[in-house]
């Protein structure tokens, strides 16, 4: 059981419960995580799809930005879906007044780049990393990345965007599969996890 992840959800706004599903399918111990001393007692975090505004303002009220920040940077795994991409992103094109970032990965994002809420759409998406069928990607108000750095791989495109990238222990998607049923993003994470646990008891 020890080798059993226990894998937070960021717990400020979004489709919290979702995700705490689809990581327990993948075999997580999974919590929702709302305080710093939360936080702290996770091997893993997801950041989830919101308004990515509101989880920027919500994060910093919680006292929640400065620790993200730095467990991120001495090497946390966290998965961002659609807000939690951009959360992720260490520059916006078109910030809001006042909209943070944990960063984490060299990227630059844009938002709402796929369009407004009722142009949000499901395509079939190849994930590097995926095996079996493509993802079914569930796009609402997406992101897309306008651009990485070379540090930054590029895990999957759109019609000619990038909607899915990994930077170490960093993983981020412009799309939603917590909402699909489809948990091998999930279980990839879970891994990435897991090796990371691994790697710090040597």
């Amino acid at each position: 059981m020890s080798n059993t992840p226990v894998i937070g959800v960021l717990a400020l706004q979004g489709d919290v419960r979702e995700h705490l599903i689809a990581l327990a399918a993948a075999d997580a111990v999974a919590r929702p995580v709302r305080r710093p001393e939360e936080l702290a007692e996770v091997d893993g975090l997801v950041i989830p799809g919101g308004e990515s505004t509101t989880i920027s303002k919500l994060a910093v009220l919680f006292g929640l930005m400065e620790p993200l920040r730095t467990r991120v940077r001495s090497g946390l795994p966290v998965y961002g879906t659609c807000a939690g991409l951009i959360m992720l992103a260490d520059k916006i094109l078109d910030p809001r007044s006042g909209q943070e970032t944990i960063g984490g990965i060299d990227m630059i994002v844009r938002r709402n780049a796929f369009g407004r809420q009722n142009e949000s759409f499901e395509a079939a998406v190849d994930v590097t990393g995926v095996e079996g069928d493509p993802v079914e990607g569930v796009f609402i108000r997406a992101p897309w990345v306008e651009s990485v750095g070379a540090e930054t791989e590029v895990l999957a495109e759109h019609e000619g965007h990038i909607v899915a990238v990994r930077q170490g222990n960093a993983l981020a998607t412009s799309f939603h599969p917590e909402l699909t049923g489809d948990h091998r993003l999930h279980a990839m994470f879970v891994d990435m996890v897991r090796a990371n646990k691994v790697a710090e008891s040597l």
